[in-house]
């Protein structure tokens, strides 16, 4: 077994209101806060999964998606190792900013990033305004996976972790194991965050 656990910078992107800092509290706390708090600048939190012999530690960047910070979050994509955008699956033009978060992450992020597309609040999926197959080709089209999560219901938080450190390393077992052997190493605030009705 790895004596040091594999560092991995991952930054999240997405409009305000997709869901970025609900799906980074439920990763590393398994948490959901309702009337979570907008991001200022950006926030740290970080945790370690166990993978078969080796061990990483995911070093998540959840950055403000509001366009008066988007000249702060453009400082960290650099030497990000992945990238997370997400978007809310009820809000197509969540979907559509994408394009634009894209072009972001290529004009200022290192080139051989590896990123994944997550249409979140499946718990949702009633009111779903994006149609599967279209998020899919976006995905297909920029190299990235794409994974459905629900913050507030857990669906398919970790595993898009576990998928995404598979795709950064092709021999480790993305699967989820039912005893999960995880570590939470701990939480910082870039700029302190204010109270908004958004999640």
């Amino acid at each position: 077994m790895s004596k040091a656990p594999i560092q991995v910078k991952v930054v999240l992107l997405g409009d305000s209101g997709v869901g970025k800092s609900s799906i980074v509290l439920r990763f590393v706390a398994d948490n959901f806060k309702s009337d979570a708090e907008a991001t200022i600048g950006a926030s740290y939190m970080g945790k370690i999964l166990q993978f078969n012999d080796k061990m990483i530690k995911f070093n998540i960047w959840d950055t403000a998606g509001q366009e008066r910070y988007h000249s702060l979050a453009k400082m960290y994509y650099r030497d990000a190792t992945a990238a997370i955008m997400v978007y809310d699956i009820t809000k197509k033009d969540s979907f559509d900013g994408l394009k634009r978060w894209h072009k972001e992450l290529s004009d200022f992020g290192p080139k051989d990033i590896s990123i994944v597309i997550a249409g979140n609040k499946e718990d949702l999926v009633q009111n779903e305004a994006v149609p599967q197959e279209e998020a899919l080709q976006f995905a297909k089209s920029i190299g990235a996976l794409y994974k459905k999560t629900s913050a507030k219901t857990n669906v398919g938080v970790e595993q898009m972790f576990r998928d995404l450190a598979g795709k950064m390393f092709p021999d480790v077992d993305s699967y989820t194991p039912k005893h999960k052997s995880t570590v939470v190493v701990n939480r910082e605030t870039e700029q302190k965050s204010v109270k908004k009705g958004c999640c």
